[in-house]
């Protein structure tokens, strides 16, 4: 069939397997084009492997580091009448072009928060890599069943404490409005927590040393934002904050957990950038299109991949040098979060209005990243084309 985008509010309901494979190709292409990791993991498991930060962190593992890799996902595969996710078109892509680059690939889908996933990962580890050196979570789910008392819980976006309102971004009309949001409830924070908080992290990690398929000197390694102060009441002192505040609890209880194994625990601080996951919270799309303008305009702009490279490269291994902040984190935001940026967003935030809108933001990036994630808008993919969207993921088939 011929793949359009579809868009309904801050997703895109349809994808498109070549123009995904592009997209994983030319990821592929910025790592390759910076030359080998020194001292990277060779035995690496990312859990939320298919879109955004996982993805790309399973990229730069694979054609940085050279690591065999195993990936967990939950994902939809297509049909001859609908298209697939774009995750499962990213994991088919990657998966082949790792195996012609002479790596070892495998994936799983399902329910990464399972029990039973955790086994039948596990498993696989025991069978095929003995001992795993890294492991990546980079979940993002809007609701977790836990496996021990089987109950459900769902995330919200919502501060803390008050009504919150600010300039908003309506990305379907490209009209800049406010939007106000009633505080959360103590039943939603936890709620939030549960589904975002560390507790999985903690569980995945517990049950990998437990069956011995962690090699000496493991590092783990989660994702946060924490963004400027504008986004701070919908963000990091919101619910979502709440639960990155749970994730760090669970980076310092790894820490000692690990260090029988002189491994370590990390939690890098990542830049804003459009993912299907900020996407969805208000105000952020009106901040990532000002500051993608300033960014820019500096020469200091990245995407997710140029920000896993680095993180691997640079901070994780390599030169390994992590620059922890005062809390301990990974800061690889620190180019968004330099005065000079900042300064300048802030200054066009208090300016920024639907008739200026276009000179003041970056909308047509804004755009451009989030059609990329389906697939749609890449250089060399004839879209006029028939395309299969029962595209399979290899190691799946």
């Amino acid at each position: 069939m011929i793949v359009e985008p579809k868009i309904r509010g801050f997703i895109c309901t349809t994808s498109h397997p070549e123009g995904c494979a592009k997209h994983v190709a030319d990821q592929i292409a910025v790592v390759k084009s910076r030359g080998a990791v020194d001292n990277g993991p060779k035995k690496v498991l990312v859990i939320g492997s298919s879109t955004g930060y996982g993805l790309s962190s399973r990229i730069a593992a694979a054609f940085g580091c050279g690591a065999d890799t195993m990936g967990v996902f939950f994902e939809k595969p297509g049909s001859e009448r609908r298209t697939g996710t774009a995750g499962w078109y990213n994991t088919a892509a990657f998966e082949k072009e790792a195996t012609a680059a002479g790596l070892y690939a495998r994936s799983f889908n399902g329910d990464a928060f399972s029990n039973e996933m955790k086994a039948t990962v596990i498993e696989a580890i025991k069978a095929d890599m003995g001992k795993i050196d890294c492991v990546v979570y980079s979940l993002a789910s809007p609701r977790r069943t836990n496996p021990n008392d089987g109950e459900t819980y769902k995330s919200v976006l919502k501060p803390l404490g008050e009504t919150y309102t600010n300039k908003n971004l309506n990305t379907t009309n490209k009209v800049v409005n406010e939007v106000t949001i009633e505080p959360a409830t103590q039943q939603e924070i936890d709620d939030t927590v549960a589904v975002m908080g560390g507790e999985d992290w903690e569980m995945w990690m517990d049950a990998l040393q437990e069956a011995g398929v962690l090699a000496d000197g493991v590092k783990t390694v989660a994702y946060s934002y924490i963004g400027p102060e504008v986004t701070w009441p919908i963000y990091t002192n919101g619910t979502i904050g709440a639960a990155k505040e749970d994730v760090e609890k669970s980076q310092r209880a790894l820490d000692e957990k690990l260090a029988p194994l002189n491994g370590k625990a990390w939690v890098s601080v990542n830049k804003a950038l459009v993912t299907q996951a900020s996407s969805a919270i208000p105000v952020v799309p009106l901040y990532i299109s000002l500051l993608y303008k300033v960014m820019k305009a500096k020469g200091t702009h990245e995407d997710t991949i140029e920000q896993m490279d680095r993180l691997f490269r640079d901070r994780l291994y390599g030169k390994a040098d992590p620059q922890p902040d005062d809390a301990g984190r990974i800061r690889v935001d620190d180019w968004e979060m330099a005065a000079d940026v900042q300064a300048e967003v802030d200054k066009v935030w208090n300016e920024v209005n639907t008739d200026n809108l276009h000179d003041l933001a970056d909308v047509e990036g804004y755009e451009s990243s989030f059609l990329r994630l389906f697939g749609f808008g890449l250089d060399g993919v004839d879209y006029s084309k028939d395309t299969d969207p029962a595209t399979g993921v290899p190691s799946l088939s």
